[in-house]
């Protein structure tokens, strides 16, 4: 990127930001962010629920965090390459696919040569095992007798031992074998086994090693391929990337193939909006997960590395934003959660009939995991976010007849809402934790601290959340919209008046005037939380903030004390419980950030709005493209740069999902197709000029070519408006 590209974009976007002014003027702005330095960072490759992180050469070494991960279980906590007994010196890492890197290095100094002539290629593959080339390139000018070792161990610890450095505890279950060619361990703790194999054409192999020997001739290459394939009650897992058969006929290949072709063409002149959207799309691609029962249901995991399995809340957010570029995606996770949906009470799950998980976990050691269940449920919002999911479903042109299979689930989550998400009949729902074994806090802030008081004391349960009463009362109008569409006009009545009821006790109860905002929760003594948070933002854009108030609510969030200059802050920098550098107080989170620029743009402040999209832009601008999970939320005067989140999750799936949602709201796209209404904007400055080919609406594919000036939209049929939808029915539009 040239100085002077970045110079054009900036200047653009000054114009369509006044707000940001208040931030910083003109002249103190950068002439491009330049990234942080940081030390060298890990490197993780993901495919699906599998993923393996090592350093920067390819090496994972033993005692770490490393290692490659299959079904929640470290299947290999050892790789190590030596080449004439040294480890190899990296010069780059080349990633291809979010499944595949080239590791590039070199050897040490060969005998008579003054520096190194050997060049080490590591081409890694990651699926339900790993594959990996090495290739050894000879410059030298005579031949090269080189020995090649690959350390190895498995440990079989689960994901959360590993996570809490707790892995010691199992290793003496550990068994191993060396046999001619290959490695096997395994492990059989409780009354799970598993295993790994490792093996290598014309290798030996010794205790916890493979050595191959090579002469490689001058300008020459040398080559062997190492595979790892783990097994799970003795049974091994097929190869997803066999040597025999290319590449590009791998399963995973394949699937990355199918998801790339699916999704529309997309230009955008940003070009750091434009790389962004092409990460993201990678990322979410690799992401994807799938119930072996059901293949074809693809949903995405939460995010590598401690988070690569379903997540309620994640998978419908992450849907959410991509449901305008990828429709499929929310109709598969729509159908898997409804499988998986509660069918009957225990404590210690806190499953509960019609509620929505939290997150499942396929791990040996599922008695550390919340609940001590592999399926847990204790996600206070999962459940009307699951709603609003479908019903988004059937503005943006699913067929009623597709989503009707999902009714008895989208009915029995509407019915958890009024009797068990509302355990005391108040009017709101609210969380307490059935056992000591569940998340204290159950909103999407669920870490222990994340709800406090001005003064730093922590909220009591049982605690009614302001941005789940916003999820609830938009659940209630998108079932609303269901159930008019499945032909119940008296059902669809009843729950447009509970919606009514509910925005307007919520503003009574969660109004503080001198606050000049909503609280953030209601304690279990029914008094309000009322410190400044993001969660308000969340009340923008499901539309249950009274309009009287929008404004004041737009102007707190943009205020220096919450807005950093990247995005919005967690928790306000007056609060006491205020931390840059926290999970949930007073961090950065993309997601909540454009969620909440969502809602200033549905309550008519676009401008706002658009000063909070140049914010992330910025902050993908020094990110590389991918945003990550959270990062720190110092504030831009502060400090020039964002910082990072030490332990984020990269790639995380709403973070990937965010430049979409940029877009969407950059280009003001609304869609309610039941009532053939379809809304697209001039592009605003920020973003530039934007051609969109095949976006997808039900059995539509059209077209947008958008500027600053005007916009053109192709494919639409007769009798569709173009012009604004009835705000009331555009749930966080």
């Amino acid at each position: 990127m040239t100085i002077d590209r970045i110079e054009t974009r900036r200047i653009r976007r000054a114009a369509d930001a006044p707000a940001a002014e208040r931030i910083r003027s003109d002249e103190t702005r950068p002439h491009g962010l330049v990234p942080p330095i940081s030390p060298r960072r890990d490197v993780t490759l993901v495919e699906g629920s599998s993923f393996c992180v090592s350093s920067d050469n390819g090496d994972i070494a033993p005692g770490g965090a490393g290692g490659l991960f299959v079904n929640d279980t470290r299947v290999l906590s050892r790789w190590e390459l030596r080449v004439d007994g040294r480890p190899v010196d990296p010069l780059t890492a080349i990633p291809e696919e979010p499944y595949s890197c080239v590791f590039v290095g070199r050897a040490g100094i060969r005998p008579g040569h003054l520096e190194p002539t050997l060049i080490v290629e590591r081409h890694r593959f990651v699926g339900r095992g790993m594959r990996e080339d090495i290739v050894l390139r000879n410059f030298g000018a005579e031949p090269a007798g080189v020995d090649v070792t690959l350390l190895v161990d498995a440990d079989f610890a689960d994901l959360f031992q590993v996570k809490e450095h707790r892995v010691l505890a199992h290793l003496d279950a550990v068994r191993h074998q060396h046999v001619p060619g290959g490695l096997m361990y395994w492990s059989e703790h409780g009354a799970e086994a598993r295993g790994v194999r490792v093996f290598a054409t014309a290798a030996t192999s010794s205790p916890n090693a493979l050595s191959l020997r090579a002469v490689i001739p001058p300008k020459g290459t040398w080559s062997a391929t190492v595979e790892a394939l783990p097994s799970i009650q003795g049974l091994e897992f097929e190869a997803d990337f066999p040597p025999d058969r290319p590449i590009e006929a791998a399963a995973p290949a394949v699937r990355m193939r199918g998801w790339r072709a699916a999704a529309p063409r997309i230009e955008v002149e940003n070009v750091v909006l434009a790389e962004a959207l092409g990460v993201s799309e990678r990322d979410l691609g690799a992401l994807r997960i799938a119930d072996p029962e059901h293949p074809d249901d693809l949903v995405v995991a939460a995010g590598a590395p401690w988070f690569m399995t379903l997540f309620g809340r994640d998978s419908i957010i992450t849907s959410w934003m991509m449901l305008p570029f990828a429709p499929e995606l929310a109709m598969d996770t729509l159908r898997t959660l409804a499988r998986l949906q509660g069918r009957s009470v225990n404590p210690m799950s806190e499953e509960q009939p019609g509620r929505i998980l939290h997150e499942v976990r396929f791990g040996p050691d599922h008695l550390g995991a919340l609940g001590g269940e592999h399926v847990y449920y204790g996600s206070i919002d999962a459940t009307p976010l699951f709603v609003m999911l479908a019903g988004r479903a059937l503005r943006w042109g699913v067929a009623e007849a597709e989503l009707r299979a999902l009714r008895p689930a989208v009915e029995a989550a509407l019915d958890w809402i009024v009797h068990y998400g509302d355990a005391d009949g108040d009017g709101f729902v609210e969380y307490r934790r059935s056992t000591d074994r569940g998340l204290a806090n159950q909103g999407w802030k669920d870490s222990g601290d994340a709800v406090a008081f001005a003064d730093g004391a922590l909220a009591r349960p049982p605690i009614a959340l302001a941005e789940v009463q916003g999820h609830c009362y938009a659940a209630f109008l998108a079932g609303a919209e269901l159930e008019a569409a499945w032909g119940e006009p008296a059902r669809a009545a009843e729950l447009r008046d509970r919606a009514e009821r509910l925005r307007r006790a919520f503003h009574r109860a969660f109004w503080d005037e001198r606050l000049g905002c909503y609280a953030m929760a209601l304690d279990g003594r029914k008094r309000r939380v009322a410190v400044v948070a993001s969660n308000v933002g969340h009340c923008l854009w499901t539309g249950i903030a009274d309009e009287s108030v929008a404004d004041r609510i737009v102007d707190r969030l943009l205020a220096p004390e919450m807005f950093t200059g990247f995005g919005i802050r967690t928790l306000s920098a007056e609060a006491a419980a205020f931390n840059p550098a926290s999970y949930h107080n007073g961090s950065v989170w993309p997601h909540d950030t454009v969620l909440a620029a969502a809602g200033m743009e549905r309550y008519g402040r676009r401008d706002a709005a658009l000063t909070v999209i140049e914010g992330l832009i910025d902050a993908l601008e020094a990110f590389g493209g991918r945003l990550p999970e959270l990062f720190c939320g110092f504030g831009r005067d502060d400090k020039q740069v964002p910082v990072p989140y030490p332990t984020s999750c990269s790639p995380q799936a709403w973070a990937a999902a965010t430049p979409f949602e940029l877009l969407r709201i950059a280009l003001g796209l609304e869609a309610d197709a039941p009532n053939r209404v379809f809304r697209a904007l001039p592009a605003a400055a920020v973003v530039g000029d934007v051609h969109i080919d095949g976006l997808p609406l039900g059995e539509l594919r059209l077209g947008i070519d958008a500027d600053p000036e005007a916009v053109r939209i192709a494919g639409i049929p007769d009798g569709f408006a173009r012009g604004e939808a009835d705000d009331e029915r555009v749930v966080g539009a």
